[in-house]
């Protein structure tokens, strides 16, 4: 069976798909960049409200990956108390044509009565 799946990944090249998956996996990836693509710079604590749910640990993680990952600018402002702005990369806006096309499938498919957990 090893060989038949070594065999597959010759025959078909999963780095670049693997590669881009590697960017937004995370289960707050895809909201924090759908956030910052409809109003273009948040603050850390808007970004946290629009979120919901999301733990502070959670979310400052997310951030420093996505941050490292060149998809999202940190902008730090030397005041009392802290300002940070987050806003997407050029790269990070590269991605929003794959967000537009996912926001649009979902809603052609979205059932009537679904509801958002």
């Amino acid at each position: 069976m090893k060989k038949q799946e070594e065999l597959i990944c010759k025959e078909v090249n999963v780095r670049p798909f693997a590669y881009a998956i590697s960017l937004i996996d995370g289960k707050w990836k895809m909201h924090i960049l759908f956030w910052l693509w409809k109003k273009e710079v948040l603050r850390y604590s808007e970004l946290k409200r629009a979120l919901g749910k999301v733990t502070h640990k959670m979310l400052s993680s997310q951030l420093k990956e996505l941050e490292a990952d060149d998809i999202l600018i940190r902008k730090e402002y030397p005041q009392v108390p802290p300002k940070v702005e987050y806003c997407l990369s050029e790269k990070g806006k590269s991605l929003m044509p794959v967000l537009s096309a996912l926001c649009k499938w979902g809603h052609t498919h979205m059932p009537e009565d679904w509801q958002m957990s």
